[in-house]
């Protein structure tokens, strides 16, 4: 088997990037860290990595190793959580989701966080395949994502039907919407804005929407908290969920399009069987359900 300890210097040093800095984390020396490193080469037989002057690279047999050690965290991390007390104002949860999500809900779950100081919160907005593999290996304990991923593993439950929104600058005139109206005003294009607009103006532009390549494109930008910013100030119009119209902090020089054929998404909270057994990971759980209840009564409304 090979050293824990060892391995673990490895593990950090990869997580860090950097000998000093891993050095000061775990309160060793430079040259100790160098030290485990080379012992830990000499117990796999192989290079674990390239240096180029202060940087460097993982080889193939370090990225194998890497792997191991960050399996052992996280199955050790698993043992820790057994074996203290469940209490729901106490220890970790991590989520993961959409950044539009991320934006909408952070903000909700604080007052948690100012009830139970003991609680830690970690919130990761990736995309969907990320999402359902971090909550596979145990990175996440609950996931949301716009799709029942129908995994084996996972358990799934319907959240709520969260719209998939056009926006508009605030004083766009309602009665002047078509699709050349919105090609002369131009499109403010994000990582999901072509599959987005295929969705969207697929229903309710057939004749005239030639796919998204052909939109007139105003700007791009790949930071949720951004996007809306240009359309905000009359310089474009996008595509995004009811959550990231809703997160941005000046919604009110917004406004969403009426359209004939809305489009709309459902949304899953995902987890592992029996890990909302925990009883923080169940609060966060009930929390967010609460919370994304608001979305389908915010649809009935309109």
């Amino acid at each position: 088997m090979l050293n824990a300890t060892w391995l673990d210097t490895f593990t950090t040093l990869c997580d860090i990037g950097h000998f000093t800095r891993t050095a000061d984390r775990l309160a060793m020396t430079q040259p100790g860290v160098s030290q485990h490193l080379r012992k830990l080469e000499a117990q796999v037989g192989q290079r674990l990595i390239t240096q180029s002057g202060k940087s460097f690279s993982l080889t193939p047999a370090g990225e194998a190793v890497l792997q191991l050690g960050q399996t052992r965290r996280a199955q050790e991390a698993a043992l820790r959580d057994s074996l203290t007390a469940d209490d729901p104002s106490s220890g970790t949860v991590s989520l993961g989701c959409s950044g539009s999500f991320a934006m909408w809900a952070y903000p909700l779950m604080l007052q948690k966080m100012h009830d139970a100081p003991e609680l830690v919160l970690r919130v990761t907005a990736a995309p969907q395949t990320s999402v359902i593999a971090d909550v596979l290996s145990g990175t996440s304990d609950l996931g949301v994502v716009a799709q029942n991923p129908s995994h084996p593993r996972l358990t799934a439950t319907r959240l709520a039907r969260e719209e998939l929104c056009l926006v508009l600058p605030k004083d766009f005139a309602p009665d002047t919407l078509s699709f050349a109206a919105l090609n002369a005003l131009g499109f403010v294009a994000h990582p999901d804005g072509a599959a987005y607009a295929d969705e969207l103006f697929g229903a309710n532009f057939p004749s005239e929407y030639a796919g998204a390549d052909r939109l007139r494109l105003r700007s791009f930008v790949n930071q949720i908290g951004q996007i809306p910013i240009p359309v905000a100030q009359g310089l474009g119009y996008t595509i995004l969920p009811r959550t990231g119209v809703q997160a941005f902090a000046q919604a009110d020089k917004l406004a969403v399009a009426s359209l004939p054929e809305p489009q709309f998404h459902d949304l899953w909270l995902i987890s592992r069987p029996g890990r909302t057994d925990f009883a923080r990971i169940q609060a966060i759980a009930a929390l967010i359900t609460q919370a994304a209840a608001t979305l389908d009564q915010h649809r009935t409304q309109s």
